[in-house]
């Protein structure tokens, strides 16, 4: 509905029925400098109102001259306790006036449809109004235990603590590491960011490199007794780092059975970086540029900046960063240059393209940088017609294959999952996944110089075809797009 009403310019406002919600809203008004306008039939109510230099009169919100009484006010806020008096408050405003601003107070869902039928701009339903008050409450009462909890976990480290990521750290373990050690170093303790695996993607040595975060390779700690404390960020496993967990924060729940003593797993937020975010606000740090830029980039690279499965505490947590962080290392960091090795890869998946209808399934033979198999996915995306791409190479005697989608019918990381989840290793989503098979299950056959293009062959026929199967397509015979 068109109300005609500049929410910024009102001035003059009425509230008809004023019980306990209705002298609350009054007097915040009030406080504001507004002109407010009281309706209620209970003659001592407004003999009391009066007193305090309210404008108070006294008249039955359900009779029809009750609109006359507020015909120049800007907005009407409809707050009696009983729901019947507010729905023939709002049907008779309406009869005489269209265009004012009209907030009608229900009981439950039912009360409050019937109350937009009739009219009413905007519905509240002070029960819901307390429940989310309430939740947002233990929410805070919550963020603030688990803070002292982990604040006294840390605080027990003797020697130097470990914060470990998952195994090739992707942007948001990395940034939620980097505030690890920042609220560690917060709280005088000292540490370490370890990781298995190795930094690959382009952007993800970019962001390392531009932000100045420090990483550990587990492979070159000489003695691992120096860690007396281990905390885990963004869903690690353990892998072959043999450390007791203390403190476990993630986003979705842990590949492998921790106990530790401090557990922080929330579902309802898209990224480890935003919960880190959150115990930064509650530690009350001055959250460094490098930080705040690392943790904002952690947010936008899992939501695939706030296009999947956002919720509002990333957007909160991201609204806090933003004015902190440095949007120039940002914009280096989502740009890098393409290394020689990736534009081999991207050269050789356009150049062996199978296209099935939407679907893309490309061979990028034998490769030294698996993280290349990942953006030349990505760069296959933009492809005209194309909305689902799967990139395999083959290095260490295992096939890597990455997949991205746009396909909203397509959920890729089950269509991984599917093909190749009892035969080799597969992690994803709907939107991007990835898998490693061992190479002998397809081929048998042992690599040599001898062996190699056998190998592509027999491995270009057996992922491509079980590919498009778990796809739904027929992928006997493709077309290069030419």
């Amino acid at each position: 509905m068109s109300t005609g009403v500049t929410i910024s310019s009102i001035s003059d406002y009425a509230i008809l029925g004023c019980g306990s919600v209705g002298y609350a809203v009054a007097e915040e008004l009030v406080e504001q400098g507004k002109n407010v306008r009281i309706i209620d039939r209970d003659e001592s109510r407004v003999e009391s109102l009066r007193d305090q230099d309210l404008d108070a009169r006294t008249a039955d919100i359900r009779e029809p001259d009750v609109a006359d009484l507020v015909a120049e006010r800007d907005v009407i806020l409809i707050l009696a306790s009983d729901v019947e008096s507010n729905k023939e408050a709002v049907s008779h405003i309406r009869e005489e006036n269209d265009g004012q601003f009209v907030v009608a107070r229900a009981s439950d869902p039912v009360s409050g449809d019937e109350l937009e039928e009739l009219g009413a701009d905007i519905v509240i339903n002070p029960s819901s109004v307390i429940a989310e008050s309430a939740l947002r409450a233990l929410e805070s009462g919550e963020l603030e235990y688990n803070a002292g909890k982990l604040a006294a976990t840390l605080e027990e480290t003797a020697n130097r603590l470990a914060i470990i990521t998952k195994d090739s750290p992707d942007p948001d373990s990395i940034a939620a590491a980097a505030a690890m050690q920042a609220i560690a170093d917060h709280l005088g303790v000292d540490s370490d960011i370890i990781y298995l695996g190795d930094v690959g993607h382009q952007e993800n040595r970019a962001f390392v490199n531009l932000l100045g975060i420090d990483l550990v390779q587990w492979s070159e700690i000489e003695d691992a007794s120096d860690y007396d404390t281990v905390t885990m960020v963004d869903h690690a496993t353990s892998g072959e780092i043999d450390l007791e967990v203390d403190a476990l924060i993630d986003h979705s729940e842990p590949e492998d059975e921790y106990e530790p003593g401090f557990v922080d797993i929330r579902p309802n937020m898209s990224s480890t970086s935003t919960i880190m975010t959150k115990y930064i606000q509650e530690f009350d740090m001055n959250v460094s540029e490098e930080v705040a830029t690392a943790l904002l980039y952690g947010i936008r690279a899992e939501t695939l900046d706030f296009k999947r499965d956002t919720t509002p505490a990333d957007l909160t947590a991201a609204a806090y960063l933003y004015p902190f962080a440095n949007h120039d290392t940002l914009e280096q960091v989502e740009s890098p240059s393409m290394s020689p090795e990736t534009l081999d890869v991207l050269a050789e998946a356009i150049a062996n393209r199978d296209v099935q209808g939407s679907h893309l399934v490309s061979n990028a033979g034998f490769v030294r940088d698996r993280e290349a198999l990942t953006q030349a996915a990505s760069h296959l995306l933009n492809l005209e017609g194309v909305t689902t791409t799967a990139v395999f190479g083959i290095a260490d005697e295992t096939i890597f294959l990455a997949g991205r989608s746009k396909d909203i019918r397509i959920n890729i990381g089950k269509v991984l999952d599917d093909a190749y989840g009892d035969i080799g290793e597969t992690a994803g989503h709907s939107t991007q996944a990835s898998a490693e098979i061992p190479l002998g299950i397809f081929t048998g056959i042992e690599i040599s110089e001898d062996t190699r293009d056998t190998l592509l062959q027999l491995t270009e026929e057996a992922v491509k075809r079980t590919l498009f199967d778990a796809m739904g397509v027929d992928g006997a015979e493709g077309s290069n797009g030419n």
